[in-house]
């Protein structure tokens, strides 16, 4: 029986490490976009009035990267993982700027909280519905 809790704990401990790698890839894959749309606005391609929504196109798409990063680490209750990792991913957004900048998202917060968790919901849905189900046999 004790073998039992040790798997237990180390299937834990690989799903929490899973979904904060996920998070982090999120935050990694976020930032070079918001780096990107920062050249473009600089060289005035994208109006300066965008930057709003270019942030939460940039949380979207950055939650769902990493929530298939994470879907794929944890291999198990896809959509869960992938809601955890935009949580993740929002709760790291909120702590760099409160440590970094002693602010917190005034106007957006709120949406950037749904575009997190909705980017890693879809993530966690598209591997769920990519993965093949097992045929019965009879």
């Amino acid at each position: 029986m004790p073998k039992k809790e040790e798997e237990q704990g180390a299937k834990v401990v690989r799903y929490l490490t899973g979904i904060l790698l996920g998070g982090m890839v999120a935050f990694a894959v976020s930032l070079v976009l918001l780096f990107g749309a920062s050249l473009l606005v600089s060289s005035g391609r994208i109006a300066e009035e965008r930057m709003g929504q270019v942030t939460v196109a940039a949380c979207v798409i950055g939650a769902f990267c990493g929530g298939i990063f994470a879907v794929r680490q944890c291999q198990v209750r896809a959509l869960a993982v992938g809601l955890a990792t935009g949580g993740v991913f929002f709760l790291l957004l909120l702590t760099i700027g409160v440590v970094a900048f002693q602010a917190v998202p005034q106007e957006n917060g709120f949406v950037l909280l749904l575009g997190c968790l909705c980017g890693g919901a879809a993530a966690g849905l598209l591997c769920r519905m990519a993965k093949p189900k097992k045929k019965r046999r009879k």
